[in-house]
């Protein structure tokens, strides 16, 4: 599909799901995307510098991912809505980046109804007049399908990566299958894709034990499934021999969650109220890993997130009652790489022991 003259259009930079974005924009919009650099230091060093200092750290990266897709080119800004804080990320945002200087259009979703399928046509009218709708929901549903791609092989690459007995040749096939999504242009493409990287990780031989250690990560929406905002701590984790569980995806939590009720009635003795977007299924995974006997249980978020504080009494009341251990994990741009390490090594020490005694 020919892209719309002069719309460069660009999202922050989100875990790997910027590929999906990418395909959207360009497969079924006819636009053309500009893929943000992969967030580095500069980028939190970007936003931190130009964010309000109380912020959470998720908005700092976000801003900085920003600068860098304008400075590689965009034109045209796109940002989410969400339940807590994120959904004054957008209007706080723009008018950081205009006082700055720099000239964009600004999408920002949280001005739409997004419950209203009208509310998307909307969408991507604007960002395309000449859009065609049949071409647009055809590629709009192949990217949500490459969505749910990248969740189920990343959800079976951290259980299975720390036990790798071939010498790397795991990691090398999870590479390769991202690399196959974020050059696909075509649904061909993304099928073969995921097949490809499916078959050749059953083929991989894992030495892994009878009962590994399992430890369950729940935490904040965009911190838990960034591994730059988080430190890898998945894949830190996976290298101790953990086989690594975490519910939180953009497929368990928009694309497939419909259980929600019945997490709340399961958790209603916990948390009577919704405390924030992710805090019933935090509590509820928590507790339903700890009911399967899980060695321990990471709960990650940023720094002065307020939905995610309101969890922390629940998860120690989960660990007092299963006798779990809960390792409370915060980030914020001065979270230093080597004190991650100590306590994610003390943390499986202790998993590890007491996995022996029990």
């Amino acid at each position: 599909m020919d892209a719309v003259k002069g719309r460069n259009i660009s999202f922050p930079r989100y875990a790997e799901y910027n590929c999906a974005f990418r395909f959207i924009i360009e497969e079924a919009i006819g636009a053309k995307y500009i893929m943000p650099p992969a967030i580095t230091r500069r980028t939190m060093e970007l936003g931190a510098k130009y964010s309000p200092d109380f912020v959470c750290t998720p908005f700092k990266t976000t801003l900085g991912s920003m600068i860098e897709a304008l400075e590689a080119g965009a034109d045209t800004l796109l940002m989410t809505h969400g339940l807590c804080r994120l959904g004054y990320y957008g209007e706080l945002q723009e008018q950081i980046l205009r006082d700055l200087g720099y000239k964009f259009e600004f999408v920002n979703l949280s001005e739409y109804d997004m419950s209203k399928k009208k509310e998307y046509i909307r969408i991507v009218r604007r960002l395309n007049p000449k859009a065609h709708p049949a071409k647009f929901l055809a590629g709009f549903m192949e990217g949500l399908r490459m969505v749910e791609y990248l969740d189920e092989m990343t959800a079976e690459y951290y259980k299975n990566c720390g036990f790798d007995a071939s010498g790397g040749e795991y990691k090398r096939i999870y590479q390769d299958f991202l690399t196959a999504m974020y050059t696909a242009g075509s649904r061909g493409e993304v099928e073969a894709g995921y097949r490809t990287a499916k078959s050749a990780l059953r083929r991989v031989p894992l030495k892994k034990p009878q009962r590994p250690l399992r430890v369950g990560l729940v935490g904040e929406f965009y911190t838990v499934m960034d591994a730059f905002s988080n430190l890898e701590v998945e894949q830190k984790l996976a290298d101790m021999g953990v086989e690594v569980h975490r519910w939180m995806n953009v497929t368990n939590h928009f694309l497939r969650f419909s259980a929600e009720k019945n997490m709340r009635v399961k958790v209603r003795d916990l948390c009577a109220y919704e405390m924030g977007p992710t805090a019933t299924p935090n509590i509820f995974w928590a507790r339903e890993w700890a009911e399967r006997g899980f060695d321990g249980l990471v709960h990650i978020k940023s720094a002065s997130c307020t939905p995610e504080i309101d969890v922390m009494p629940v998860l120690q009341n989960i660990g007092a009652d299963y006798k779990i251990p809960v390792l409370y994990l915060t980030y914020d741009a001065q979270t230093s790489d080597v004190g991650l390490m100590t306590r994610l090594e003390a943390f499986y020490d202790m998993i590890h022991m007491r996995k022996r005694v029990l």
